[in-house]
């Protein structure tokens, strides 16, 4: 395939590329305007990752002709050829962004007027005869669009930047919000910092305040009306829903097959040697996933063949089409399919990474002597301390908690409610963690009550701890970890109350697995050989005998959590290798069956995800945060939702409304049962603005404990002023 003399320099290094369409030509956009985009024109943007892997966007203004349109998606394809098939590609329209592109931007992005046709270029100057109004919306999507430069333009509820050359003004209406405000100066620094080149002065003014020089350009300010509501993050009802087709011919006479249209999807569905569509044209999306070993003309024909899909559903023509090869997946895309394996996660690499993430999540071994010094440790393996602290346990009983006698503690009954009490001292003060566990067989009265009882012991102590709610079975590191040496057994059913036990089964088993922390679970499951897995070591008790199975993955510390369990139920216990048991086990577990054979790997982390979370419009909406997250991305007057897969932690703003405080669990939960993957019954941690713990911040670069003391803002202002 032919390619444009441009591309000889394209992916050479780690960064960003932008290059506009002039006239079905490709012209490169200076490093110091990346962000700027007319919005009559047209874009190829590359990004290239230190790996390499590579994401080639294309780019449409509003006002784009169809010619440049066109020219766009054949320079996105001839630049996916060119760089072997490797891209993952993405086709992006003003004002509906994916969070990948908006993730490259991190200040905010910048539409102007005008374009190519209309003699509009992008070139740095040191002309300061500029003038022009930019609207910026967005609390987490920040998006600056240029306006008539008029008070018919402006609203008391939004910020403006009314941009006249060497003076850049940040207009504040009376009635916007400080972290919109903080946005917006962010992105008024970085007009001054790139496009003018650090020589143009910044000011702050609010609504009333405009100097003359501003009323001069202006005039008179009139009557403002209200801001209007951002309606960019509108919950979209068919979000979860989704489709998978199968391509055949796409270079020819295209036809799509229906796979399956229930989510989750399983990853078997994918043929290497096959091309897919998967269609979330609900949420404005689709997906074309390339097969390894694909007819090579079929993979060049991606994009065609999903322009013309979306034709024949009637999608809107703005539809956001994302395409990726084997290994390049999407978390978007893998969201959809039930535990998405990758492949590292199958053959074992030492070293595991998120392929084309901006940034490079590496897993870092499990040292508890290091737990305070290194965060990101912490928070990979969800441990806030190496759980030396202080315990308490409370069964729930009728509307109150029962004490639980400490004999007894690391022994959690299916048919029971705990709260568990953590007490630890951080950084010289006091903190506290209430885990709430859930039996799978307690009464509907006991789990209401179990909620009530974690707020009330939590309000009797300041309101500060760190509530986390626990699904039998789902126990994190950090839970299994304060019972010191013992692991933490779980039993399927009965209760450990003095009278109304129920009489457990002749026949039981227990799964032991160490987790990445050394803590160990002992969690009873049904007696059955498919429940086997050759990861780890089980206790399978029978009417007259006991084994101590070891699978070929099975560890020493299993093995010794292993004889633990078998002193609690009593009898000796012989122990068995995989591969060479005996007729009386597979006889106990009612016959040989498949089980799970296949080498986990704990190496990879799935990249965390923040989500700014509201339920103000009555239904809940979760606008994600793009690229990679800081600690400034929670926004005090909000919940913020971090999803680091195997754990949701819900964070509470000081700011936020009195509704979405107390409804907070409530939207984790919406959020979980949203998930395509199906994921459910994973841990929620409460957390509050201020009381973070080590498993929560390590996700964070270079957090600040003090940051909430400061007022941002002001900090802001003070930084410009101090230029």
């Amino acid at each position: 395939m032919a390619h444009h003399k441009e591309f000889e320099t394209a992916g050479k290094k780690p960064g960003l590329q932008v290059w506009r369409v002039e006239k079905m030509d490709l012209k490169p956009v200076p490093t110091e305007l990346h962000g700027n985009f007319f919005t009559g024109d047209s874009y190829i943007v590359l990004y290239t990752t230190p790996a390499p892997s590579y994401n080639v966007h294309s780019w449409m203004g509003e006002k784009a002709s169809q010619d440049e349109r066109g020219a766009a998606a054949i320079f996105m394809t001839q630049l996916d050829d060119f760089l072997g098939g490797a891209p993952r590609q993405f086709t992006e329209f003003q004002n509906y962004e994916s969070v990948t592109f908006l993730g490259y931007f991190r200040s905010g992005i910048k539409y102007k007027k005008g374009g190519v046709a209309s003699g509009f270029q992008h070139v740095v100057t040191n002309d300061m005869n500029v003038k022009r109004l930019l609207h910026v919306k967005g609390r987490r999507k920040i998006r600056g669009t240029e306006v008539d430069l008029s008070w018919s333009s402006f609203n008391k509820g939004d910020c403006f930047i009314i941009d006249l050359g060497k003076d850049i003004y940040h207009w504040s209406g009376s009635e916007s919000n400080r972290f919109e405000r903080l946005k917006t100066t962010e992105l008024a620094i970085d007009i001054r910092d790139n496009e003018r080149r650090g020589r143009a002065q910044l000011h702050m003014i609010d609504e009333g305040s405009e100097p003359d020089a501003v009323l001069k350009v202006l005039g008179p300010m009139p009557n403002l009306p209200p801001g209007t509501a951002d309606d960019a993050s509108a919950d979209k009802r068919s979000k979860s829903s989704a489709s998978l087709y199968l391509i055949s011919d796409a270079a020819g006479s295209m036809s799509t097959t229906l796979v399956s249209d229930s989510v989750p999807f399983k990853q078997s569905m994918l043929s290497q040697s096959e091309c897919y569509i998967l269609d979330n044209g609900g949420d404005n999306k689709i997906f074309v996933w390339k097969g390894r070993n694909a007819n090579a003309d079929e993979r060049r024909a991606a994009l065609m063949a999903a322009n013309k899909f979306i034709k024949d559903k009637n999608y809107p023509q703005n539809t956001q089409i994302q395409i990726m090869p084997t290994g390049g997946e999407t978390t978007l895309f893998k969201q959809f399919f039930f535990n998405w394996l990758d492949k590292d996660e199958t053959t074992g690499p030492s070293k595991a990474y998120t392929i084309g993430s901006i940034a490079r999540v590496e897993k870092i071994p499990f040292d508890s002597s290091k737990l305070h010094s290194n965060n990101a440790m912490a928070a990979q393996h969800g441990m806030v301390d190496d759980g030396s602290g202080k315990v308490k346990i409370w069964r729930v009983e009728g509307g109150n908690k029962v004490a639980v006698d400490p004999s007894t503690y690391g022994q959690f009954f299916g048919g029971d409610c705990y709260l568990v009490l953590y007490s630890y001292n951080a950084g010289g003060r006091e903190k506290h963690i209430i885990y709430t566990w859930q039996g799978q067989k307690c009464t509907q009265d006991e789990l209401a009550a179990s909620a009530f009882l974690t707020v009330s012991l939590d309000d009797s102590m300041g309101g500060v701890a760190t509530q986390v709610r626990v699904t039998q079975g789902q126990e994190p590191s950090h839970l299994v970890s304060v019972f010191k040496d013992k692991p933490l057994v779980i039993h399927l059913g009965g209760t450990s109350r003095k009278s109304g036990e129920s009489k457990p089964g002749n026949t039981r088993l227990f799964h032991i697995r160490q987790s990445s922390t050394k803590a160990t679970r002992a969690v009873e499951v049904q007696p059955t050989a498919s429940a086997l897995n050759t990861n780890d070591v089980f206790v399978l008790k029978a009417e007259n005998s006991m084994f101590l199975w070891k699978g070929q993955g099975g560890t020493e510390g299993e093995m010794v959590a292993a004889k633990y369990v078998a002193g609690l139920l009593g009898g000796a216990a012989t122990e068995v290798a995989e591969t060479k048991e005996p007729a009386g086990f597979w006889a106990a577990l009612g016959g040989k069956k498949d089980y799970q054979t296949s080498k986990t790997l704990q190496n990879t982390i799935k990249l965390p995800r923040l989500f700014g979370c509201s339920n103000k419009s009555g239904r809940l909406i979760a606008e994600e945060v793009p690229g990679e997250f800081t600690q400034l991305d929670l926004a005090t007057d909000d919940v913020m939702i971090l999803d680091t897969w195997d754990q949701v932690f819900v964070w509470v703003g000081k700011d936020a409304n009195e509704e979405e405080k107390s409804g907070s669990l409530k939207i984790a939960q919406e959020y979980i049962n949203s998930d395509p993957s199906g994921r459910r019954g994973i841990p929620i941690s409460t957390i509050k603005q201020g009381e973070e713990p080590l498993s929560f911040i390590g996700w964070f670069h270079a957090w600040d404990s003090k940051m909430w003391e400061k007022d941002l803002l002001a900090c802001l202002q003070a930084r410009i002023k101090g230029r």
